[in-house]
């Protein structure tokens, strides 16, 4: 799946589910140290689990950020997939 970043400096992020847990996560855009980081962390994690712990999280006087918008990208998922 591919998700559109709004207010961030990534423009997307490319993601699989397998399983239930996120796969494959690559950021389009961004700080590429951070966004490898992330991908690299959440990296066969449970899709819920993802969404709880990065969701909220801002950058700067940002109200978003990168790990917050992964955690909607994946709300998106769930919500257009059912899981």
């Amino acid at each position: 799946m591919e998700y559109r970043t709004s207010g961030t400096c990534s423009r997307a992020i490319q993601f699989e589910v397998r399983d239930g847990k996120v796969t494959q996560v690559q950021f389009i855009g961004g700080c590429n140290g951070n966004t490898q980081g992330i991908s690299k962390l959440v990296e066969g994690m449970p899709v819920d689990e993802v969404i709880a712990r990065l969701s909220g999280i801002r950058c700067g006087g940002k109200p978003t950020s990168c790990p917050d918008q992964l955690s909607k990208a994946l709300l998106r998922y769930k919500a257009e997939n059912e899981i």
